[in-house]
């Protein structure tokens, strides 16, 4: 690091305060101005933060990394820019016009109040415990690889780099709220996109461009099938990535990721009207088709010029690549003086941005989904005070987390794409049936929600067990083959439907929902205003969008089929 790359960076946080400078004079008298910004976003901001929300430490590290150790492999998760318009056009009318902040309030005003704690809980806990950590983990790692620092002052660079991130984004989460986290974004976006725009094109010039990158990395098989490293759809027979089990659970974990996670629907509850909304959710499908070349090619380059130069990427002590260091690595060896400054400003976007999002998001749920609801008639002005002391919890908790994730880190890791595939189908089943299905009562959407965490937690325990215990030569168990054997992305299909039978079983044994109750909540029961409303909240240019960006994934995925 050089002079002129701190003061790109010194420029990038002046830049950073004047926002939240600015952010901080507006008032905020309730939840509604601290939670959803005031729910006045424009279609810019709602995209942006999407974008720069979902983008953190999975990407930096883990899409680099799997790019560089398996290839095209994880692009079914990255190029589902088409399960944001599926927000946009399916599911922001029914978010709209429930006039909730989180979508546990959501399946309690569809079902009843115990979906909604239970949603509340799963959720508050998996973001503390998983994506606030690991967010926090990978920040402190990533900075002590670009940076080359091992100590400072005495200390562990690590510490300084991971508790630093956290205290800067929680002063501005805190003061800001959601104003901060949307327009700290609209700066955040484009650095972010530069950065890794410049990353992709240098790593091309090294490499020798694109043609040399496909051919390394095709010669090299990744399965005894004859798949190689740049096929995305790979024989039903691989292990860990067969092609109809990536398409089923790639959709699942997208659904609810994309649809239901109050991680990134509340932007979309933030925007003005239904019209922002949806437009704001096309801008972020539009943006939701770059990370695979702006972080997963990358990778790629990274392993290809390992492959041409034999010592590019760190070696791992049992003498392989370390693949998670591609990003950081092409970082350090790439970038000139300026031009490093402006990616560490980039990765300081990624996690600054999903950081902020996660201790807003926390706080909204349980400022709302438990404070607000055993003390109902809390004055508007305590519950942004309420918010504030919440995130504050939550920086303490992720912060006394870093030490459990640095000593189980990479095996913590693996595990977590492991929770959301287990996570989502039960979540995912409860809004479709909610949703789609005029009969699904009460009891069947929570026992959809509550057979999901059982499935999950047993399926979790069970991989933790035999992956720890000396299985000896008989055949396996019916529990241990479903439980354990079974590919993950087949179990999360196979789960989405076990889940969504509990539903409809139970809903067809119990009492429905009047019709007064599912009003404007289910597809037919919108009443004439309200189908007005949204078709007034769409036009030919919306429709000619969604089409172009449907277009571009089923082109990518004839590329690289």
């Amino acid at each position: 690091m050089q002079f002129l790359d701190w003061l790109v960076i010194g420029l990038f946080f002046i830049a950073l305060i004047g926002i939240i400078v600015w952010v901080m004079r507006q008032k905020q008298n309730n939840a509604a101005d601290y939670f959803l910004g005031g729910k006045d976003a424009t279609w810019i901001a709602i995209g942006a933060s999407i974008f720069a929300s979902n983008i953190g430490s999975e990407h930096l590290i883990g899409l680099a990394g799997s790019g560089a150790s398996s290839g095209m492999a994880m692009a079914h998760w990255e190029i589902q820019g088409w399960m944001i318009l599926i927000l946009g056009w399916v599911f922001v009318p029914f978010y709209t016009r429930s006039m909730v902040y989180t979508m546990p309030e959501f399946l309690e005003k569809r079902f009843n109040p115990q979906s909604r704690t239970i949603l509340a809980t799963i959720s508050l806990i998996s973001y503390v415990l998983t994506k606030v950590a690991v967010t926090v983990y990978a920040g402190g790692l990533v900075f002590q690889q670009v940076f080359g620092i091992d100590e400072l002052w005495g200390i562990d660079f690590f510490w300084i780099a991971a508790i630093g991130l956290v205290l800067i984004t929680a002063l501005y989460t805190i003061f800001g709220g959601m104003k901060s986290v949307l327009y700290t974004s609209v700066l955040q976006t484009p650095i972010l996109l530069l950065g890794s725009l410049i990353i992709l094109v240098l790593g091309l010039k090294e490499l020798g461009g694109w043609d040399e990158m496909m051919r390394i990395c095709s010669a090299v098989k990744v399965n005894e099938y004859g798949d190689t490293m740049v096929n995305l759809i790979r024989d039903n027979r691989d292990a860990q990535y067969p092609w109809l089990g990536a398409l089923i659970g790639s959709a699942v974990i997208g659904f609810w990721y994309w649809c239901t996670d109050q991680f990134i629907v509340q932007r979309v509850l933030s925007g003005k009207d239904e019209k922002e909304a949806r437009r704001g959710t096309i801008f972020g499908a539009y943006l939701k088709l770059l990370p695979v070349f702006l972080f997963l090619i990358p990778g790629m380059i990274a392993f290809a010029l390992h492959q041409n130069l034999g010592d590019f990427l760190p070696m791992l002590p049992n003498g392989s690549p370390n693949s998670d260091a591609a990003f950081p690595t092409l970082v350090a060896k790439l970038l000139p003086a300026g031009v490093k400054g402006l990616i560490v400003c980039g990765i300081l976007a990624a996690l600054m941005s999903s950081l902020a999002s996660l201790f807003n998001s926390s706080a909204a749920l349980f400022t709302i989904d438990f404070y607000q609801r055993l003390k109902p008639k809390t004055d508007p002005k305590k519950l942004v005070r309420i918010g504030q002391a919440a995130t504050v919890v939550i920086v303490v908790l992720g912060i006394l987390w870093i030490p459990v994730m640095r000593s189980v880190g990479d095996v913590l890791y693996l595990y977590l794409q492991d929770v959301q595939s287990v996570l989502a189908p039960g979540i995912a089943a409860a809004f479709l049936i909610g949703i789609l299905w005029k009969r699904a009562s009460a009891l069947g959407g929570m026992w959809a929600l509550l057979s999901g965490l059982i499935i999950g937690l047993t399926r979790l325990c069970a991989k933790i067990y035999y992956s720890n215990a000396e299985i000896g030569g008989s055949d396996p168990s019916l529990f241990q083959y479903i439980f354990y054997d079974c590919n993950w992305l087949f179990f999360c299909g196979w789960m989405l439907v076990f889940c969504l039978a509990v539903g409809v079983v139970v809903s067809l044994c119990t009492k429905a929902p009047s019709p007064e109750k599912i009003k404007g909540l289910v597809f037919g029961t919108s009443t004439a205003e309200q189908r007005a409303a949204t078709r007034a909240s769409w036009g030919t240019w919306d429709v000619v969008h969604t089409v172009i960006i449907l277009a571009i994934t089923a082109a990518f995925y004839w590329y690289f089929w």
